[in-house]
């Protein structure tokens, strides 16, 4: 795993190394050295720069371009040094760098270096700003951001202008604005350099394909379909007759490790999907008007046996469902999905239940119905993922899984960020998939349900990437990243 931070953790671990008897400066050249090791550099390069030290690490970039051969410009936009910038500066003028006024450019760079803004920024860059973050991305140059894009929000990924960068080169630890939001829209390649700043406060962790490996564990010879559990997904209603047959379309649940999967739907729409469904196993719940009814004993009888249950998916709304959600909430042990309608039904409900819960809860909303579940406005949210994600967890006791660009899972002790997926999978039934997945793991695997939630999120998004490099990201559909899962976890086992 890799350390996210806040930008607040980032300053204060900063502000701890300096303290610790570190030079400023000297952490200053060691963010230029890294950005310079991380570009493969041509002969016409600009800096642009603002006021803060963002700007100094462009100025001692510049001495080190200089010290290696080439030849760079240094592009003022502003009239402001730091401390540690005007040293560099100095040095830079000491040195025959040369300088000019953003006004009085009159020429095109082959590489433009992105050092207006640091990762403190929030909010709206300034008009006289905004003109040159306007100008560089209409440059048609290779664009390097050194440690965040100017305009990109450092902890929200927010944005109303903002640099758009071929390689942003994050300084020290990586930030959570670089993966939220509008964040990874505005970066194509992004590294981290690490500068010896040790941090003083608790991180984020972004997940890596070898932090999967306690899941994705070998098989063993002697076994069979019960060593890696039976697992259901409960769901459908006359009018989404399809949904929960896409949870499990081409066995995602199965090929995600489980040893059985059943399909649990509404007696009216057994003979629909029966002929449809090959390996995995159905059972039908009582029905009326096509949406399941409240029927304990029938219940029981679908989930005996069962190591994990996901619920929800095409249910559609009925006040039958906060019935059925109770009652397996306060009845069952197992881990316990609920997605999709059931997230709304559970919305509708007293969600004091999940801190009685018997099961163990995992929950996976998108934006808007984690709105529902906490009453805040989605722009409130997407000012606020991680705070709000840790709150809920934190008065619930549940794990949350919080669908974006980049996805959040939160548990009792860690946040995890899952920065895998395409833009094609911004399609019906996407989320029906990762549900199959999710389940599929919490066969044989539930000893962190934290660490399963991000192994499930990691594994759709990687089989949607690979859909995409098939299909395209216009012409894919939800069932093509069904299909990619096992090829998904394969090539995660071949990097552990």
């Amino acid at each position: 795993m890799k350390e996210v931070i806040s930008v607040s953790n980032m300053r204060a671990s900063d502000r701890a190394t300096i303290e610790g008897g570190t030079k400023s400066l000297d952490l200053m050249y060691r963010a230029a050295l890294g950005v310079y090791d991380s570009v493969k550099w041509q002969e016409s390069i600009a800096i642009f720069t603002g006021s803060g030290n963002n700007a100094g690490d462009g100025y001692a970039l510049a001495l080190i371009l200089k010290e290696k051969g080439y030849f760079p410009e240094l592009i003022l936009c502003s009239d402001k040094f730091s401390n540690d910038g005007l040293y560099y500066f100095n040095l830079c003028k000491e040195n025959n760098i040369p300088y000019l006024e953003f006004s009085r450019i009159n020429k095109k760079y082959d590489i433009i270096v992105d050092c207006l803004l640091g990762t403190g920024f929030k909010g709206e860059p300034r008009e006289d700003i905004a003109k040159v973050i306007s100008y560089i991305n209409g440059a048609n140059s290779y664009v390097v951001s050194v440690d965040i894009n100017s305009g990109l929000n450092g902890d929200t990924g927010l944005l109303s202008l903002a640099v758009r960068s071929d390689i942003t080169v994050s300084i020290g630890y990586l930030k959570p604005g670089l993966f939220l939001n509008k964040a990874k829209d505005y970066i194509k390649e992004l590294v981290n350099r690490d500068i010896g700043i040790k941090r003083v406060e608790e991180a984020y962790y972004l997940i890596e394909a070898k932090d999967l490996s306690p899941i994705l564990r070998d098989r063993l010879n002697d076994s069979n379909k019960g060593s890696y559990g039976y697992v259901g997904i409960m769901g459908g209603s006359y009018a989404y007759p399809g949904a929960p047959r896409l949870a499990n379309l081409g066995q995602t649940a199965l090929y995600s490790g489980c040893g059985v999967s059943k399909l649990i739907v509404p007696d009216a729409i057994y003979d629909l999907i029966f002929n449809n469904v090959l390996e995995a196993t159905i059972a039908r719940i009582e029905s009326n008007d096509g949406m399941m009814v409240f029927n304990k004993e029938n219940i029981d009888a679908a989930l005996k046996g069962l190591k994990a249950l996901g619920i929800g998916v095409g249910w559609g709304k009925s006040l039958e469902y906060e019935k059925i959600l109770e009652y397996i909430l306060l009845s069952y042990d197992i881990p316990l999905v609920i997605d999709a309608d059931a997230i709304n039904t559970l919305a509708n409900m007293d969600l004091e239940i999940l801190k009685m819960a018997k099961a163990r809860v995992i929950l996976t909303p998108h934006l808007k119905e984690f709105s529902r579940l906490t009453g805040y406005s989605i722009e409130n949210i997407k000012e606020n993922l991680i705070p709000y994600g840790r709150e809920f967890v934190n008065k619930y006791g549940v794990t949350l899984l919080l669908k974006g660009p980049t996805t959040l899972v939160f548990d009792a002790y860690n946040t995890y960020l899952i920065n895998r997926g395409a833009p094609g999978m911004a399609t019906a039934g996407s989320g029906d998939v990762l549900t199959g997945i999710l389940v599929g793991l919490l066969g044989s695997y539930k000893e962190n349900l934290g660490l399963a939630s991000s192994a499930a999120a990691y594994i759709n998004g990687l089989a949607g990437e690979l859909a995409s490099r098939e299909y395209g990201d216009i012409g894919m559909v939800s069932s093509d990243t069904a299909r990619m899962v096992s090829k998904a976890i394969r090539k995660i086992k071949e990097e552990l």
